[in-house]
């Protein structure tokens, strides 16, 4: 997966890549840079970890 396929999935699960950021560990900086790389298989698995998590969250707050 590449950057642009990337920030499309997070953008379509309603985040911004610094809320990705936050949560892999890394600044949005250095999130920005990664996207520049394609993903691997490890990456594209902890993204889709990170936005179920994310979702999760935000799903809870909303109760």
């Amino acid at each position: 997966m590449n950057g642009t396929e990337v920030k499309e999935k997070i953008k379509s699960a309603g985040f911004f890549c610094w809320q990705v950021a936050s949560e892999w560990g890394i600044t949005d900086g250095n999130f920005s840079r990664k996207l520049r790389k394609p993903f691997t298989d490890e990456e594209v698995s902890k993204l889709n970890d990170i936005l179920a998590k994310l979702k999760k969250e935000r799903e809870e707050q909303a109760v």
